[in-house]
């Protein structure tokens, strides 16, 4: 197993493709120019449901019935995701997406693809007022982990990852990178979202990659409004990162971020680092003498 990994976060611009063919080829153009420098892919929340804007503006000013009318094209969408991480030889957190259940209930769902085929998917867990108001999803319950060459990598996707204890817990199970698909529609939602990538990465002494939507989709009540620079962020250590950023994209603009991590350094600083955050978590329970 090499823990060496070339990671590209997608920063990634909402359009308004007119056929799910036109989507699906946007797609592959933005995966064969970052598979040429990576092995890991991250797309951002919700940047599958840009695939709504293919029936046309009048069906998306109901995202209900837009939703449910993108359940017919998930099928394509996931084949063709599977099939550029066999013919590329990468992983890619693919584009996440409301899926319908057999019951008819939505959840936010991130799959992740390898050379291989399926990987495995996480449902968001906890769910935005707009995700529970207007898209009315329902919350996932369990936690993922993606068994990798790299290692094992868990994903929190966006307010998941302003949670302590659901990266805590994908870290306590052996994660030492977690990504972050996010959708933020302010520039406030971003800073909250990267700060909590952040503090993830400092407490659990692990790599945060957030990978954001940008840009504006008159079309969509959802994706009207983008903000966001993809980010990769590790704990900051004086033999990693002074202040603990690895790469940071440029605001708003869509692009690739690129940068490489050997996730051995993270377990040596869990061990030797110039402080011990991850093994000293359950110091905080303890009761302080008076």
């Amino acid at each position: 197993m090499s823990h060496l990994v070339r990671i590209a976060a997608a920063q990634y611009p909402i359009d308004e493709p007119d056929t799910l063919q036109a989507y699906l080829d946007k797609i592959s153009q933005w995966v064969t120019e970052a598979a040429a420098r990576a092995d890991l892919l991250v797309f951002p929340e919700y940047a599958g449901a840009e695939a709504m804007a293919v029936f046309g503006r009048e069906v998306n000013k109901n995202l209900l019935q837009a939703t449910f009318e993108l359940q017919t094209l998930v099928p394509a969408i996931d084949a063709h995701m599977a099939d550029l991480a066999r013919r590329y030889g990468v992983y890619i957190l693919a584009p996440s997406l409301p899926v319908a259940a057999a019951d008819g209930s939505l959840r936010n769902v991130a799959t992740m693809y390898g050379p291989q085929g399926f990987v495995g998917a996480q449902r968001k867990r906890v769910l935005t007022p707009f995700d529970k108001d207007q898209w009315q999803l329902t919350a996932g319950e369990a936690y993922t982990l993606f068994i990798t060459p790299f290692g094992l990598i868990g994903v929190a996707i966006c307010y998941d990852v302003e949670f302590p204890l659901q990266v805590r817990a994908l870290c306590e199970a052996g994660a030492t990178l977690i990504l972050c698909p996010s959708c933020t529609d302010s520039v406030a939602g971003y800073w909250r979202v990267r700060l909590g990538a952040m503090a993830r990465a400092l407490e659990n002494q692990c790599v945060v990659v957030q990978s954001p939507t940008v840009g504006s989709a008159e079309w969509s009540t959802a994706l009207d409004v983008n903000c966001g620079a993809a980010g990769i962020f590790a704990p900051p250590d004086s033999t990693l990162s002074n202040d603990g950023v690895l790469a940071l994209g440029e605001m708003d603009k869509p692009q690739w971020l690129y940068s490489t991590v050997n996730l051995e350094d993270i377990l040596r600083l869990r061990q030797h680092g110039d402080v011990r955050g991850f093994s000293d978590w359950h110091l905080q329970l303890k009761s302080g003498g008076g």
